[in-house]
């Protein structure tokens, strides 16, 4: 059954079941991906990222309301890095996101397998069928820190950081490597104790790095500063929009290097395991008569003859 007539009318369940087979089904993934490649790549994509705790599902769920009233079409994407089933932290997500929901905005929760370089493969392909059915922008949020921000930053037209007040070591984890990516920064939970403290902090730290990103204070819960966040974020967008070529080819290079990489690797493992050599050699190093680089490269040689 085609479902494409139903994604392109942007009905819920045909875009729920597309990104389920992306996710589970890569034979029918391929032939949905061929259908609708042509129209993809033309939606803004807003990364928003930074440490547990930091209120980001609270935060979307407000901005997509005011990004609504804009005139946009929001989705919202959560990339679970740590979890293989759909469980904990993005049940709550879809508990706090339910005003947006209610209102026309699209979310789903997507596990990134926890493998480095996964993320990127599932999340490009559910942001195609997520452009298919007209959303723009894609709100990718990342549940949890570390390597996920990086990744999200290179598949993002504009990336933007949060922070809370009570991290704790929020000064620290600004100094790692989120410092290079941010276009926004945001002081979440901003009615908390220690927030301007933060706020100084980050524009100390970040304010007159090259890039010079905006710096802002946002508190969900006393929806203040989200009106001015989706404000920022309409302007980015159009202005960003002029280096979006640019950026594709550069994020369909990698993609493409991925695929490869990934098919050759899956073509090698069947090889070396139906290989009568690979198991003369391996006896070779197991009896310690070769050592395991000498095998492995007399083994690369004779599978790339």
């Amino acid at each position: 059954m085609d479902i494409t007539s139903d994604l392109k009318k942007a009905k819920r369940g045909a875009i729920a079941k597309a990104i389920s087979i992306v996710e589970n089904d890569p034979k029918e993934a391929r032939k949905l991906i061929k259908k609708i490649y042509k129209n993809s790549g033309k939606s803004m994509i807003i990364g928003i990222t930074g440490p547990a705790g930091a209120g980001k599902s609270s935060l979307i769920n407000k901005l997509s309301l005011e990004l609504r009233k804009l005139k946009l079409k929001p989705a919202v994407l959560a990339v679970d890095p740590t979890s293989h089933v759909t469980g904990g932290a993005i049940l709550g997500d879809r508990v706090r996101m339910t005003e947006s929901t209610d209102s026309g905005t699209y979310i789903r929760s997507i596990a990134s397998r926890g493998a480095t370089g996964a993320i990127a493969h599932s999340v490009r392909n559910s942001i195609r069928i997520l452009e298919y059915s007209g959303f723009n922008p894609i709100i990718i949020e990342s549940v949890g820190a570390g390597q996920t921000e990086i990744e999200i930053s290179k598949i993002a037209d504009i990336t933007v950081v949060t922070f809370n007040p009570h991290t704790g070591d929020s000064i620290q984890t600004i100094k790692a490597g989120i410092t290079e990516i941010g276009d926004v920064y945001l002081v979440n939970k901003s009615d908390l104790d220690g927030a301007s403290q933060l706020f100084q902090a980050i524009q100390d730290f970040i304010g007159n790095s090259q890039q010079q990103p905006t710096i802002l204070k946002t508190s969900a819960k006393k929806n203040k500063g989200i009106k001015e966040l989706a404000k920022v974020l309409k302007e980015m967008m159009s202005y960003k929009r002029k280096s979006k070529k640019d950026l594709v080819k550069k994020q369909l290079e990698s993609e493409l290097h991925d695929i490869v990489l990934n098919n050759v690797s899956q073509e090698i493992s069947t090889m070396l395991g139906s290989s009568k050599s690979f198991s003369t050699y391996l006896k070779k190093v197991q009896d310690k008569k070769m050592d395991p680089f000498e095998a492995a490269d007399k083994l690369t040689k004779s599978v790339l003859k």
